[in-house]
């Protein structure tokens, strides 16, 4: 009997120690989860997940419509002036006459033609009628078409019969005041002004004058004033080689004498159209020498 009960005892021992077992083992089972890095578990039940935030997207840039480049404007080809073309010629190496004398004493006005009138059309002026061509644009040939024979013609006088003979401007007589010490002797009639020393005539020049609205005045004065390089306050004139003699005349060069002859005039002064000539002279004078303007 007594076995029996300590049998019984021990099989209930038994089943509790395995209940308590079980017991301990489902609630440790519950409790926690290990990691897969050995560290404190985390709850099975996962908490309500935060909704991941949608990741900003960049703001797209407009897409900009490229920008129309300005056409350029076509550069215009430049137009090409029509060539001249010579005219048919009038007068060419191998004539001669008045005509070419004429032709070779208006070249000598504006020195083109720098030797005497020959009457004979040669080498010489052919060189200088090709000269006057090219710097006024011409066609240049060495012949004398119409164009050629009208720009001179605007640029020049009748040539005289002095000019055309080669001979200068014959002064007249000389006035007895232009006899003693330094004078500049000016001849109207004869157009000439005499550079005399001691009733010695040095040097000769042509010269034209005023028109007859301003006259040049006339009689016996002095060189007061000397300007090689002097220009005209009133009309804004180059004067070389200014000889001042009587108020605002001088007697000094003139391109415009040089060019159209005595088809011009002055304003009172006395023109030299040599202006080699006139600069020598103007190294002669000095102020205070004596003017003598006069008709012959």
């Amino acid at each position: 009997m007594l076995r029996r009960i300590l049998l019984v005892a021990t099989i209930a021992a038994l089943l509790c120690s395995a209940a308590f077992v079980a017991g301990y083992a489902s609630q440790d089972e519950s409790s926690s989860r290990p990691t897969a890095s050995g560290t404190g578990g985390v709850p099975t039940t996962d908490p309500t997940p935060t909704p991941a935030s949608t990741p900003t997207t960049p703001a797209t840039e407009p897409t900009r419509e490229p920008t129309a480049e300005p056409t350029p404007e076509p550069t215009p080809k430049p137009t090409r002036e029509p060539r001249l073309e010579p005219g048919p010629r009038l007068l060419g190496p191998g004539d001669h006459g008045d005509d070419v004398r004429d032709l070779q004493a208006r070249l000598r006005q504006i020195f083109w033609f720098n030797t005497d009138v020959t009457g004979v059309y040669g080498d010489v002026t052919t060189t200088a009628v090709r000269g006057f061509q090219a710097k006024r644009e011409i066609p240049v040939t060495g012949e004398v078409d119409q164009r050629t024979l009208d720009r001179l013609y605007a640029m020049t006088s009748v040539p005289t019969d002095a000019e055309l003979h080669n001979r200068g401007n014959t002064p007249g007589a000389l006035d007895p005041r232009c006899r003693t010490g330094r004078v500049l002797c000016v001849d109207k009639s004869s157009s000439t002004l005499r550079w005399v020393v001691d009733g010695k005539v040095l040097q000769t020049l042509d010269v034209r004058f005023g028109a007859s609205t301003t006259p040049t005045r006339e009689g016996v004065f002095h060189v007061y004033l000397k300007d090689a390089e002097h220009v005209s306050r009133l009309y804004g004139s180059s004067m070389p080689y200014s000889m001042f003699f009587s108020g605002g005349q001088a007697v000094h060069y003139s391109s415009d004498f040089a060019s159209v002859g005595y088809s011009g005039a002055s304003h009172g002064c006395v023109n030299v159209r040599d202006y080699d000539g006139l600069a020598h002279l103007y190294s002669q004078v000095q102020v205070g020498d004596t003017v003598v303007v006069y008709w012959s």
